[in-house]
């Protein structure tokens, strides 16, 4: 695996193929939920006399390109609505703009943001998933996984809100953004690499001593999803369609389904739910799973479900 292989990894653009459909327009489109340009959201409210779940999609591209209107066609938009379930597809900053940890919490906002409205919007609050592919899937398993960043105490009404989720689905996800340790899963990926590539700036860090300092093995940790991992977390569904085996190129290297199993390895440790269908490590959902990620979301979000943990 070459210094450049990876170097480009994480600009690889991820776009699940979608079943398409003719949506309706989003009832709100554009909505602000931050102060950045890219911190905007486009919802479609279901229509229901009770309070309905969301579903958040959060779109891949390498943290680097990539937005919400991506999904716009795609026929999981329609299924939703047709279930009573409200739908959400969020832009968030890119790395030029701000270091991962940074984007992950553009994210949680547009959650704790969505639960601001739920008064307005017909929102149930104990009600939410989310998902995407690569970038967003990382993203949906890090918000699954994370404490929640809920701040009573807030001078901001939506920083009062719950950052955490019922449910959580990932397409050709990474296991870490803590990126030294993807050499726990291929050899190559080591630190003398990354030090070649300045690793440090995915973190807006400038040095590796910065990096492998106190404050930087801290910020490495808050964005590790699957060290975060607790008994208590939400279920999540993971899907990688892509081969095993040796890592043959960049975009392979970024969604090889090592990751996913590295995900519901940890899982199976702590005993929490991950749903796998890693065809290419000849990985399937069990008898009694839901078989798609879609199927796996609508089951999670019935109003038996217990909502976001507090």
């Amino acid at each position: 695996m070459s210094v450049r292989l990876i170097a480009f990894a994480f600009l690889a653009a991820f776009v699940p193929a979608p079943g398409l459909a003719e949506n309706p327009a989003p009832t709100h489109a554009d909505v602000s939920y931050g102060p950045h340009d890219r911190n905007v959201l486009d919802f479609w409210k279901a229509d229901s006399t009770r309070a309905t779940p969301v579903i958040v999609f959060i779109h891949g591209g390498g943290f680097s390109k990539g937005d919400k209107s991506g999904i716009r066609k795609d026929s999981i938009i329609k299924a939703s609505l047709d279930r009573g379930i409200s739908f959400a597809a969020i832009n968030y900053r890119y790395r030029s703009a701000a270091p991962i940890q940074e984007i992950l919490r553009d994210c949680a906002r547009a959650i704790q943001f969505l639960r601001s409205k739920a008064a307005d919007w017909n929102i149930d609050k104990t009600r939410f998933a989310s998902y995407g592919g690569s970038a967003g899937a990382g993203t949906s398993l890090w918000l699954a996984y994370h404490d929640d960043l809920a701040d009573p105490a807030s001078a901001d009404p939506v920083l009062r809100e719950s950052t955490r989720l019922t449910c959580a689905g990932a397409n050709s996800t990474q296991f870490t953004y803590d990126i030294p340790r993807w050499k726990e899963l291929f050899e190559k990926a080591d630190q003398s690499v990354a030090e070649q590539l300045l690793l440090p700036t995915f973190y807006g860090l400038t040095t590796w001593t910065e990096l492998e300092s106190e404050a930087g093995k801290k910020i490495r940790s808050d964005c590790d999803m699957c060290g975060l991992i607790s008994k208590d977390d939400p279920p999540v569904f993971l899907s990688t369609k892509g081969p095993g085996g040796p890592v043959t190129g960049r975009g392979h290297l970024l969604h090889h389904p090592l990751h996913a199993k590295a995900i519901q390895d940890r899982c199976r440790e702590v005993g929490c739910i991950a749903v796998a269908d890693l065809p290419g490590l000849e990985i399937r959902p069990g008898t009694d799973q839901p078989r798609d990620l879609s199927s796996f979301l609508f089951q999670n979000l019935q109003p038996a479900v217990s909502g976001p943990r507090k």
